[in-house]
């Protein structure tokens, strides 16, 4: 029996080096690309999100929190001068990676600001601000105790937020994508019967001096590109004399997870 050839074309040898050329570049092509994209994968299951507020309002026992970690004994009564870093890991294997900015006016906040606003620009914003019950903080090389009115307070925290909002404005317009910020109210065991009206007075439209701040950072950004959320929070549930027990300081907490969650759409 005969049996039929089977002819196969022979390619030049220019045109094979051709092609082999191709496939490599391919190959090395997918296997650059490669870290990119569990890179951005990365960044989606765990979202950076710088917390920023001023000093003395409790954004590092407030990440601590977010991270299921317990805060040091003496995160109450002193500030770190150095940006922070606490992760935020689920059983589905999803969380955030929180970039805590120092509040003290020092070059290590003003160097921390441009890291997350601008160097490496975050997913999203929780700035803490505390309806002027943050814990006063003594000047830097001073002794004795610190003390400041709420007024005084209130007025620190509304200059501390005009300083972060342009950041926030800035960063907004640049990316891609849009930004959520969300401003924690905390420290609300302090004020426990006024949840509703504290919230409003710091939410867009509320027509007082932080909340039309918040509606010129979303005229400067575009409503579009910047979303805002107003929760009141609380660390120091079923503290001694607090208005709040643990179960609902700790609800306010995961309230605050759930949404940064839907938010950064892991839910």
């Amino acid at each position: 029996m005969s049996r039929t050839a089977r002819s196969h074309p022979i390619l030049p040898r220019t045109s094979r080096a051709a092609v082999g050329a191709t496939v490599a570049t391919g190959v090395l092509g997918s296997l650059a690309a490669a870290p990119e994209q569990v890179r951005r994968l990365f960044r989606r299951r765990y979202p950076t999100v710088a917390v920023t507020g001023m000093t003395g309002v409790g954004k590092t026992q407030l990440a601590d929190r977010l991270a299921r970690r317990s805060s040091a004994s003496s995160t109450a009564e002193v500030g770190s001068a150095v940006m922070e870093r606490r992760t935020r890991r689920s059983r589905r294997l999803h969380g955030f990676r929180f970039l805590v900015v120092p509040g003290d006016n020092a070059a290590t906040r003003l160097g921390a600001l441009d890291q997350v606003f601008h160097d490496e620009p975050v997913d999203g914003v929780l700035h803490v601000v505390a309806n002027g019950h943050a814990t006063p903080r003594r000047a830097a090389g001073t002794t004795g105790s610190a003390s400041a009115t709420r007024e005084e307070q209130l007025a620190a925290e509304l200059e501390d937020w005009t300083i972060t909002a342009h950041r926030i404005a800035s960063m907004a317009v640049r990316r891609p994508a849009p930004v959520w910020l969300v401003i924690a109210v905390t420290k609300a065991d302090l004020f426990a019967d006024d949840l509703d009206e504290v919230v409003r007075s710091y939410s867009p439209g509320s027509g007082t001096p932080f909340g039309d701040k918040v509606d010129e950072l979303r005229a400067l950004a575009g409503g579009a590109r910047l979303s805002v959320d107003v929760l009141a929070v609380s660390s120091q549930g079923d503290a001694r004399g607090s208005a709040l027990s643990a179960k609902q300081a700790s609800a306010m907490v995961d309230a605050l997870a759930n949404r940064m969650a839907q938010l950064s759409g892991h839910v």
